[in-house]
């Protein structure tokens, strides 16, 4: 890391009130740096030559998402994916749709695109919601094939770096079968 992002890294895990450590420096600077969500494996992927275990790493990972300096979303592939972002007053950081690509397991923010807001019943209260719309992303839509029907398992796929700021240009279907 350089000592900007060494500084700002620290800086983010002090205002909300965590000890700073090198495990929590290391991925919290990894999912700043990739600026899209990331599974687990891939987290510890980038940390070649680190000594994170995975048992640490779920730890830091919850710790992060708890203090609010990451948000996840569940995979289709059954792999939940970590984003960090700036700390906000109000809504919840994650409150925006995800498109999940099916052949190289890419997982995008649609960051453009907010979660509609649910009434349920009274009783019930809601604890996480979550939109993933799935299929192929621009780079594996240009290879000219059919989407995968069986999705990358769970420490595969993000083979190339997304375009995470914009959700392209097509959009994404919704309403009957979408």
């Amino acid at each position: 890391m350089s000592a900007i992002r060494d500084s700002a890294v620290r800086e983010l895990l002090h205002g909300v009130g965590l000890r700073c450590t090198a495990t929590r420096e290391r991925i919290l600077a990894v999912l700043l740096d990739t600026g899209h969500p990331l599974s687990h494996a891939q987290i510890l992927t980038r940390l070649e030559g680190s000594t994170i275990d995975r048992v640490t790493g779920y730890r830091t990972l919850a710790a992060l998402e708890r203090n609010g300096l990451v948000h996840r979303v569940l995979g289709i592939d059954g792999s939940w994916r970590f984003c960090a972002h700036r700390v906000v007053s109000t809504g919840c950081p994650g409150d925006h749709a995800h498109f999940f690509c099916v052949d190289c397991g890419a997982m995008h923010c649609l960051l453009d695109q907010r979660l509609p807001w649910l009434t349920v019943g009274e009783g019930y209260r809601v604890v996480a919601k979550q939109l993933v719309a799935f299929g192929q992303c621009p780079r594996c839509a240009r290879q000219d094939r059919e989407p995968s029907l069986q999705p990358p398992g769970p420490d595969e796929g993000g083979g190339h770096s997304p375009s995470v700021s914009s959700p392209g240009t097509d959009p994404v279907p919704t309403g009957e079968g979408g």
